[in-house]
C-alpha cells in the first residue's frame, strides 16, 4: 500500500441525485470512467456525460425490480482486490475484472420514507442491500479505494484530487471510511428500530442507537468536560431543529435547559391561550398562562424572580413585541417559541448575547418516544412520560370536592409537576405557579423549600401574605406520610392533587379531611429523575 491512490474509474449509484451532476462532470474532466446504474446513469445522459452501465460490466441486466444490480464479483472484486497483492491481480485478468477506485453511493431514502408514515410494504422496498454492501466493501478497502456516502464530502473529494494531482491520500480514505461505516450502521439503526416497532418487539435482543452530529460544545456540564450535539433524525420539534436568530452558540446545559422548557410549555395547547414556562437547571421557576403572552410572562416570573434571572423562557405561541420588551429586561440565556414576529426580532437584536429560537410548532407531548439513559456498562431504555390525565380520570377521595375553579389549577399544577425533578411539590393559584420545591430527599423538604420561596418573593413584591394562601398543590408521587400535605396546609394550600397508593392513604385522607382540604388521586405518578 502507497499514501497515495489514483482514482481512475468511479462508481456512482445514488438515491439523492443532488450534486451528482457537477461531481461526475468534474471527474470526467479528470479523466476517470464513469460507472453507474439505473437512474443514476439516466441522469448523467441527460446531462451530456459519457457514462457506463452497472450492467455491462457485470453482464447481468439489473433484474427483480433493481433488487439485484450490483451484488456481482465484478463489483466487488473491483471494490475488495488488494492492489498490491499478486494473487489478487491475477484473478482480476482471469475474471476481467477491473478496478473500482471511487464508490460513490447514498442509501435508498429509508429514513426519509419512514418520516412520512409509509406503510410496511413500502419500508421493506426502501431497505437497500446493494448499497451498504458496496460502501462495506469499498471502506474495507480504504487502503486503495476512496468511498463518498454523503453529499457533503463532495467537494472535499474534488479539493482532495487537485491537491495530489488525481490521486487521494490514505489518511483521507481513512476519514471517509469511517463516515461510510458510521453511515451504514445508522442506517442499520433506523432499519431495526423500525422493524422491531413494526412487530410489536419491545425488548429487542439487540438495540442500536444513532445520532449525526450537529455542533461541538465548548464543553460539557462543566469546563473540563468535552461535549457534542447529535440529532436523531426524528424531527420532533424543539431546540435540536430549531433556528437560531441570534446570540451565542447554545452550551450544552442551554440544549439541556431549552430541552427541558419547551417540552413543558407544550403541555398547553396554544388554542387554550398564552403559556409561558420560565426554566433553571432543567427545572421549572414559574409556569404560567395568561389572557396574553406578555400577561403569562409575568405571572411566570412572578414565582420566583431570583431564578428567573439567566433563566431559559419558553412559549406556546409566537413571541410577540410587548412580551420581548419584558423579557430583555432581565438577563435571559436563551427564549425558545414557534415563530416571532419581527418586532419582537427588533427588541431582541439590542440584545446580542440572548439567543432567540423559534420553530415550526410545538412538540406532540402524546407522541411515543423513546428515551435513553447511559449508566455503567449499559443503557436504560424507556417509553417518554407521555402519561395525561383529564377531570374524568381524577378520583375525589376527600368529603370535600375541589371546586371548577380549584380543578383547574389542580389540572395545571399536576402538569407541571410531571416535569419537575423529584420529589416535586408544585404550588399553584390561578393558573400560575406561586412555588415549586424540586429534586429533594423528602417530600416534606420539597413542600418546605416551595412555601418558604413564595414567602420570600411576597416579602420582595410587597404582598401582605405569600401566594400559596389559597392555592392548589400537585405532588408527583404520593404522601407516604400526612407531615407533607400538613406542609402544604400550613402554606395555604386549600386543595390538592396526588397519585395516592401509599399504605397510609387514609392517614392522609383523613389529614386532609381534618384540614378541610380537598383532595383528588390521579392514579398515576410523574417521577423525574
Amino acid at each position: 500500500m502507497t499514501d497515495l491512490a489514483p482514482l481512475r474509474r468511479a462508481l456512482l449509484s445514488v438515491s439523492d441525485k443532488t450534486g451528482l451532476v457537477d461531481l461526475a462532470r468534474a471527474l470526467a474532466d479528470r479523466g476517470v470512467e464513469l460507472l453507474s446504474t439505473g437512474g443514476s446513469a439516466k441522469t448523467l445522459r441527460e446531462a451530456g456525460l459519457e457514462v457506463r452501465d452497472v450492467a455491462e460490466v457485470t453482464g447481468f441486466p439489473e433484474m427483480m425490480d433493481g433488487r439485484v444490480k450490483t451484488l456481482h464479483p465484478a463489483v466487488h472484486g473491483g471494490l475488495l482486490a488488494l492492489r498490491d497483492n499478486d494473487a489478487h491481480k491475477d484473478a482480476m485478468v482471469e475474471h476481467h475484472i477491473g478496478p473500482i477506485d471511487l464508490l460513490v453511493v447514498n442509501l435508498y431514502p429509508f429514513e426519509e420514507t419512514l418520516a412520512r408514515g409509509a406503510g410496511y410494504d413500502e419500508m421493506v422496498e426502501n431497505i437497500d442491500i446493494g448499497g451498504p454492501a458496496m460502501i462495506r466493501a469499498a471502506a474495507k478497502n480504504h487502503a486503495f479505494v476512496t468511498t463518498v456516502v454523503d453529499v457533503k464530502d463532495y467537494l472535499p473529494l474534488l479539493a482532495e484530487l487537485d491537491a495530489n494531482d488525481g490521486q487521494t491520500t490514505y489518511a483521507f480514505r481513512q476519514t471517509l471510511a469511517k463516515i461510510a461505516y458510521a453511515r451504514t450502521a445508522a442506517y442499520d439503526t433506523a432499519v431495526s428500530t423500525w422493524m422491531a416497532g413494526a412487530i410489536g418487539q419491545d425488548t429487542p435482543r439487540r438495540r442500536s442507537f444513532a445520532g449525526t452530529f450537529k455542533q461541538v460544545m465548548r464543553y460539557g456540564e462543566n469546563s473540563h468536560q468535552k461535549a457534542a450535539f447529535y440529532t436523531d433524525g426524528t424531527g420532533r420539534p424543539g431546540v435540536a431543529t430549531a433556528q437560531q436568530h441570534q446570540g451565542k452558540e447554545l452550551s450544552y446545559n442551554n440544549i439541556n435547559d431549552t430541552d427541558a422548557a419547551f417540552e413543558l410549555v407544550a403541555e398547553f395547547d396554544p388554542a387554550d391561550g398564552p403559556a409561558v414556562a420560565i426554566i433553571k437547571h432543567a427545572n421549572p421557576c414559574g409556569v404560567a398562562r395568561g389572557a396574553t403572552l406578555l400577561e403569562a410572562y409575568q405571572n411566570a416570573f412572578d414565582c420566583d424572580r431570583t431564578s428567573a434571572f439567566g433563566g431559559i423562557v419558553a412559549l406556546n405561541q409566537p413571541l410577540d413585541e410587548a412580551t420581548a420588551r419584558a423579557i430583555v429586561e432581565i438577563f435571559t440565556e436563551v427564549v425558545i417559541a414557534p415563530g416571532a414576529s419581527e418586532a419582537a426580532k427588533a427588541v431582541f437584536a439590542t440584545k446580542k448575547n440572548l439567543r432567540l429560537l423559534t420553530t415550526d410548532a410545538l412538540p406532540d407531548v402524546k407522541a411515543p418516544i423513546t428515551t435513553y439513559r447511559q449508566v455503567a456498562g449499559g443503557m436504560l431504555v424507556q417509553d417518554k412520560d407521555t402519561g395525561f390525565v383529564g377531570m374524568d380520570d381524577l378520583k375525589v377521595v376527600t368529603k370535600k370536592a375541589p371546586s371548577d375553579e380549584q380543578m383547574a389549577d389542580l389540572l395545571f399544577a399536576w402538569k407541571v409537576a410531571k416535569h419537575v425533578k423529584s420529589n416535586a411539590i408544585v404550588y399553584v393559584k390561578d393558573k400560575a405557579t406561586v412555588g415549586v420545591g424540586a429534586g429533594q430527599m423528602s417530600r416534606l423538604d420539597s413542600a418546605l423549600i416551595a412555601a418558604k420561596k413564595a414567602e420570600r418573593m411576597a416579602e420582595a413584591m410587597g404582598l401582605p401574605a405569600p401566594l400559596t394562601k389559597g392555592s392548589a398543590v400537585a405532588s408527583d408521587a404520593f404522601f407516604p406520610f400526612a407531615d407533607g400535605l400538613m406542609e402544604a396546609a400550613a402554606a395555604g394550600a386549600t386543595c390538592v392533587i396526588q397519585p395516592g397508593g401509599s399504605m397510609r392513604d387514609d392517614e392522609v385522607i383523613a389529614a386532609a379531611d381534618e384540614a378541610g382540604i380537598a383532595m383528588v388521586f390521579t392514579g398515576m405518578r410523574h417521577f423525574r429523575h
